[in-house]
């Protein structure tokens, strides 16, 4: 396994270029925790359960990412600024098929 790039935006429009390793089973949402691209409290609320949409992001690459889970739609169907290419950080798992991923973090709510 090897390390992945990832551009992700941030809150305040500023753009990452971040490296993610993909041995650790980490999600996006900790990716964005461990480089502190959102304030702390702003993001994973709910520690990664798909329970509160803090991590949700719009995925602005052609990735293949994997099917929402009815809890992630639920979410989402709850949110606000929800757009077609919404997803929930924290259910979106870092694999090698994901190298060049392109995210913006949606606003907070």
């Amino acid at each position: 396994m090897q390390d992945i790039k990832i551009k992700i935006t941030d809150r305040e429009g500023v753009l990452h270029e971040v490296e993610a390793p993909t041995d650790m089973n980490m999600n996006l949402m900790e990716l964005v925790r461990s480089y502190e691209l959102a304030p702390e409290g702003t993001i994973g609320v709910c520690g990664g359960m798909a329970m509160c949409a803090s991590c949700q992001c719009y995925i602005k690459s052609s990735h293949t990412l994997p099917e929402k889970s009815d809890e992630e739609e639920a979410m989402l169907a709850e949110a606000f600024y929800v757009q077609p290419n919404s997803r929930l950080g924290c259910q979106i798992h870092l694999t090698e098929s994901l190298d060049g991923l392109e995210v913006v973090l949606a606003p907070e709510s």
